[in-house]
């Protein structure tokens, strides 16, 4: 029973991000759905993002947390819209939040969505929120055996960015391990290995990124 149960919740949330997809590509807003467990560096990330690419993108940024709007707070500093979902205790944000928060933007001035999910490495993976490619942040610190105690997240995503690898000489992490740990659960993963605090390594996400969303808004 709990089977058809979850069955059915998944279902449902399908159609809707189904329905948020023709409204991204109506406007041809490029979707992020960017995924980590708590403290890996999401929105460092997307403060760096936004830095590098603002000049050539209208960005705009949903956060999602259980509570509290830190991480919105830091987005608006950069003068980006930026809607926080608070879940109230779900460890994911599903289509129908997404859908809830979009009445806040004015579409016609978005080219670029960046979705910061819920620091969790089980259930973002599996709703689907309407969006062009899901990103996961690793960071050394969490360990390298990550990709075989969540294979579900490593699977469902088009990059991984292995983040603080200015601190990889203080913490225990194969880097190597989690290269092909990950790679052999997903052959197409792009793999990056950066720090969001010194910006090394983002050069290549940075380009990586761009040529998605340009190739998306032809």
């Amino acid at each position: 029973m709990k089977v058809k149960v979850v069955k059915k919740v998944l279902d449902a949330n399908d159609r809707i991000a189904e329905e948020n997809r023709k409204l991204f590509d109506q406007h041809k807003i490029f979707v992020i759905n960017l995924m980590s467990s708590p403290g890996a560096g999401k929105t460092s990330l997307v403060e760096q993002t936004i830095k590098a690419i603002k000049n050539k993108y209208k960005i705009a940024v949903i956060e999602g947390d259980i509570q509290d709007t830190y991480d919105a707070d830091r987005i608006a500093k950069l003068k980006i819209p930026v809607v926080q979902i608070n879940t109230g205790g779900a460890c994911h944000i599903d289509g129908n939040m997404i859908r809830e928060a979009l009445p806040s933007f004015d579409l016609n001035k978005i080219d670029l969505l960046i979705v910061e999910n819920v620091g969790n490495l089980v259930c973002p993976a599996e709703f689907k929120i309407g969006e062009n490619i899901k990103v996961m942040l690793l960071s050394t610190p969490e360990g390298a055996d990550k990709p075989a105690k969540y294979p579900l997240m490593f699977q469902e995503s088009a990059a991984l960015l292995i983040n603080k690898m200015d601190l990889i000489s203080y913490v225990d992490f194969d880097l190597k391990k989690a290269r092909h740990d990950s790679l052999s659960l997903n052959k197409k993963l792009k793999i990056f290995e950066v720090s969001c605090k010194t910006a090394a390594g983002l050069e290549a996400w940075i380009a990586w990124l761009t040529q998605r969303i340009d190739e998306f808004k032809k």
